[in-house]
């Protein structure tokens, strides 16, 4: 899918801008796949310190690398957007297009709103995708929207995509807050919502996470898996640390704005510590804890991701393992060791203790002390 045009600062899929040279400058997160497609389109070129491929903007160019990513989520500068030929794109089925072209800026209301009411970075990042996403599938302006385009929507995130729960459920907030909220049509009320599903986290066990943090050589990439585990962070929380968060004499983490803009302290281990010594004697961060390849940014959360597939892959872990898998292990270990429920919701910030409360249904610390009724069978071994 192709949006125009993209203003966020952290994007998950494809990026097309012009750099300061006038040329074309391609960016994405690191991914295999992606780098393999990039090699195939004529003239390109590497720029490892930047971090970005270039390619001469020249006619036909966007169109060749349109080619390469076909079926990719890719975003265009406003910039190069007069240079692109929707038609002929549309044709060979680059996207979802109309033969009606979209406004220059779509959703810079929304946005405006979103942050004049103080709404986090990635919500408002979430609210633009879906509404993004829902045009692009439909292909209509904002004022022909009708009640039949929404529940379309939904059936295709549920049933072609096969959206998670708490996807569709952010879509239909992402609608609902632009169509009913801000443009006050309420045939988005009438959406039903999908019952949540009732899954339990994957958790490690404390050798799993022992194996994950031994695979990783590099200390910087060590040293943010091991807050993660210690403190039980979510992987936002960890990217944008900054050095004065990190209270050593009181052996605390202050986290600043997190979910619903709350603040809250959590656990500064005494490993993590040393480990983070080591590694700002080596780094030298200036801002931000763990800085990005751009200059003033902070690492993206999908290298974070990325960081911990690669040392799965190394430790052979098989459970489907996240960054929020680590959060999970974190208070299921604490709950397991006898730390009070109420403590862990606080570290981890949760406004409800029921959230915490999931951990009760994961933790050994009572299903393990019961005894299955085949263990108190007196069975004869095979051929007795």
């Amino acid at each position: 899918m192709i949006y125009f045009p993209s203003e966020e600062k952290d994007i998950n899929g494809i990026a097309i801008s012009k750099d300061s040279l006038g040329t074309i400058a391609v960016t994405f997160p690191y991914n295999p796949s992606l780098v393999q497609k990039v090699k195939t389109i004529p003239s390109h070129k590497w720029h490892p310190k930047e971090k970005y491929w270039s390619f001469p903007n020249s006619d036909g160019t966007l169109e060749k690398i349109f080619e390469a990513f076909k079926g990719e989520e890719i975003h265009l500068a406003p910039e190069l957007q007069a240079k692109l030929s929707i038609p002929s794109l549309a044709k060979r089925g680059e996207g979802r297009f109309s033969d009606k072209k979209l406004s220059a800026t779509p959703f810079d209301d929304l946005k405006r709103e979103l942050l004049s009411r103080k709404y986090s970075y990635k919500t408002v990042k979430g609210y633009l995708y879906y509404n993004r996403d829902f045009l692009n599938f439909i292909r209509k302006e904002p004022s022909g929207i009708n009640d039949s385009d929404i529940k379309d929507y939904l059936l295709h995130l549920a049933e072609e995509r096969q959206s998670a729960t708490s996807t569709l459920n952010q879509a239909i907030n992402a609608l609902k807050f632009y169509y009913g909220s801000m443009l006050k049509k309420k045939f988005v009320y009438e959406v039903r919502r999908p019952r949540k599903d009732k899954k339990l986290p994957i958790v490690l066990s404390k050798e799993e996470v022992a194996k994950i943090l031994s695979s990783v050589d590099n200390i910087k990439h060590r040293a943010m898996l091991m807050l993660a585990y210690s403190a039980g962070l979510r992987v936002g929380e960890i990217v944008r640390l900054k050095i004065e968060d990190i209270d050593s004499e009181r052996m605390l983490i202050h986290i600043k704005g997190s979910k619903g803009r709350k603040d809250r302290y959590t656990l500064l281990s005494e490993m993590a510590l040393q480990t983070l010594r080591g590694y700002w004697r080596q780094y030298k961060p200036d801002k931000w804890l763990f800085e990005g390849a751009r200059a003033g940014r902070y690492i993206s959360t999908r290298t974070v991701d990325k960081i911990l597939e690669h040392a799965c892959e190394r430790a052979d872990i098989k459970k489907d393992v996240s960054v929020h898998t680590l959060r999970h292990s974190f208070a299921t270990h604490l709950l397991e060791g006898g730390t009070d429920l109420r403590y862990i919701q606080e570290l981890l910030g949760h406004q409800s203790s029921k959230t915490t409360e999931i951990y009760t249904h994961v933790s050994t610390k009572s299903i393990g002390k019961i005894k299955s009724p085949l263990d108190t069978l007196n069975l004869k071994k095979g051929g007795d």
